[in-house]
């Protein structure tokens, strides 16, 4: 109920003193208090009943009428069996902190008065349940009719709610993919991703060009990783939206995760294909039994990718590509930590390995320092009898992948016939010692003075030992140049004038 709903026919007979312009605030309850600060055991929007005893002087008046503001209070009823008439000074303050104020009769008691504002408070939240039960309904009857398109249509247009399901990787899976740029979408799925890594608890705020958005998951029980769960992304701060409208929101959640299990179910079939399809290839089956594997699945030039990873649960490898990768992918499970995935490949003037680079970039968000995913990339082939030499090339683009920096590493055919193929063969801990033993002196001198040797040393090989070329790259003088390879040669022993010397270190630098 409302304010102007006590000075309506039928309500106990009150006098309106102050706040006429006011009437239209919220009433969820009622307070009586007699305190001089009620103020922590005000929650909002509560009908404070007093028999005005704390008034003792008129500069009371002022002070009380501050704490009932700042506790959100919505309007103030003053009892005039106690102390008579209510005096000028509350009227005074109660307009000039634009809070109602209505005479209560000695003839009304406080308990008639409460029962009456409960009753009608509990009949508005009956009604405001009914209402929200019938258009949770709809939300249902829409997603049965029309899927997520059809939910969020019904709330874009009954509601003026703007809202899209996307993919971890920014994808839009529901909603109107013009009206949310790729780059907002993309800053939305890292921003999302961040704050399930760090452990934040939903809805995740973030504010673009265009005002604020709220991002909630959408998975009806926790995954092995949020990097496979939808987001719902929802236009507006949901922390400065009523409750009514944050139940909706929470209900439109669970609806997308329900619509999520759907398709997870509508998978099942396709990882069919695909588990068959790479026992075939381990086997080295004949060609025509791979292409019946493929049938319907059919694609002028195709790309097989090998995929593992490290820190993360058994078995998230193949929902989160399955969710990255285009819907026409099929993705198997290679062990507890793999996936290999085959699917169409990108148009001729693409580089593979690049676009499954862009296609992975938004995950690198929600990975911590001891977690990453490794993907080799092969050649793109048209003929199903070269998918068993194309996952063999991807399994071997994916060893060279591993031994990158960063969290998402991800390397393509054309890096197999490099020194980088010949990095991937070497263990582990030869590849660290090697890099320890040239780079670690630079590395602490580093740390120690605040320099940056490392990234000079990294920017004098690419610009193959050009002095003029380097310097100006890094917006040097020559002379700081010099200098600073000079340190680095002391510092290590080795001479970057010798062919010998410059390939350790481009090698050591390759090494993550």
């Amino acid at each position: 109920m409302r304010v102007r709903d006590l000075l309506a026919p039928g309500a106990p007979r009150l006098r309106l003193l102050a706040g006429e312009d006011e009437l239209d605030r919220q009433v969820t309850g009622v307070m009586t208090t007699d305190l001089q600060d009620p103020g922590r055991f005000l929650h909002g929007g509560e009908l404070v009943l007093t028999g005005m005893l704390w008034r003792t002087a008129p500069a009371d008046s002022a002070r009380f009428v501050r704490t009932l503001v700042a506790g959100g209070a919505a309007a103030l009823g003053a009892g005039e069996v106690e102390v008579g008439p209510v005096p000028d000074d509350l009227v005074e303050a109660c307009r000039r902190h634009r809070l109602p104020l209505l005479a209560v009769p000695d003839d009304i008691a406080f308990g008639t008065l409460t029962e009456y504002v409960g009753r009608h408070v509990s009949a508005g939240r009956a009604a405001d349940l009914a209402a929200l039960v019938d258009r949770h309904r709809l939300l249902v009857s829409a997603a049965g009719a029309g899927g997520l398109d059809a939910v969020l249509d019904l709330l874009g247009g009954d509601l003026d709610l703007d809202c899209w399901v996307l993919t971890p990787t920014g994808q839009v899976v529901a909603g109107a993919a013009d009206r949310l740029a790729p780059a907002d979408r993309d800053r939305l799925a890292r921003a999302h991703l961040a704050a399930q890594q760090r452990g934040h608890r939903p809805p995740h705020r973030v504010r673009l060009a265009d005002g604020a958005y709220s991002l909630l998951p959408a998975a009806e029980t926790a995954g092995p990783t949020p990097l496979a769960d939808w987001i719902l992304v929802l236009a507006g701060d949901l922390a400065e939206w009523p409750a009514k409208r944050r139940q909706l929101a929470d209900n439109l959640a669970r609806l997308v995760a329900a619509e999520r299990v759907r398709r997870d179910e509508s998978r099942r079939l396709r990882r069919r294909i695909a588990d068959e399809l790479l026992s075939l290839l381990r086997r080295d089956a004949d060609p025509a039994e791979i292409g019946r594997a493929l049938h319907g699945e059919g694609h002028a030039r195709r790309l097989v990718l090998s995929a593992d990873a490290t820190g993360l649960p058994d078995g998230a490898l193949r929902p989160i590509l399955e969710e990255a990768l285009p819907g026409t992918a099929l993705v198997a499970a290679a062990g507890p930590t793999g996936a290999v995935a085959v699917l169409p490949a990108p148009d001729a003037a693409a580089v593979p390995a690049d676009e499954v680079r862009a296609l992975l970039a938004p995950l690198e968000a929600g990975l911590d320092a001891e977690q990453r995913i490794a993907v080799g990339v092969c050649a793109p082939t048209a003929d199903p009898a070269g998918l068993r030499g194309a996952l063999d090339e991807a399994r071997h683009a994916r060893r060279v992948a591993d031994t990158r920096a960063g969290r998402i590493r991800v390397a393509g055919p054309e890096e197999l016939a490099s020194h980088v193929l010949l990095l991937a063969a070497v263990p582990d801990e030869v590849r660290r010692t090697f890099r320890a033993r040239l780079l670690d002196p630079v590395t602490v001198y580093d740390e120690e003075h605040q320099a940056d040797l490392l990234h000079t040393l990294a920017a004098f090989l690419r610009a193959d030992g050009s002095w003029t070329r380097c310097a100006a790259q890094l917006h040097v003088h020559v002379n700081t140049l010099r200098y600073r390879i000079g340190r680095i040669e002391e510092l290590t022993g080795r001479d970057l004038s010798r062919l010998e010397d410059r390939v350790d270190f481009y090698l050591a630098l390759q090494i993550a």
